[in-house]
């Protein structure tokens, strides 16, 4: 089965090592990233698709991606 999780966050080495730890973990980067600006937070916004194929597990809307 194929995971997709969207990784977001404030644009700071917090959001690349959290990025780091799911390529870390298996995951693969999928499209490029996004970024917005939240003009309420003064504080750029970014996005990053992984995806991780694994084995022997069916689709649940209970699934935690993170546990992956």
């Amino acid at each position: 089965m194929k995971l997709y999780r969207f990784i977001t966050g404030i644009d700071d080495s917090e959001f690349c090592h959290r990025v780091t730890q799911a390529l870390n973990k298996g995951w693969q980067l999928s499209g490029s990233p996004s970024l917005t600006y939240d003009a309420t937070r003064g504080a750029t916004i970014c996005g990053q698709a992984v995806t991780k194929e694994v084995e022997g597990v069916e689709y649940s809307r209970d699934i935690k991606l993170g546990d992956y």
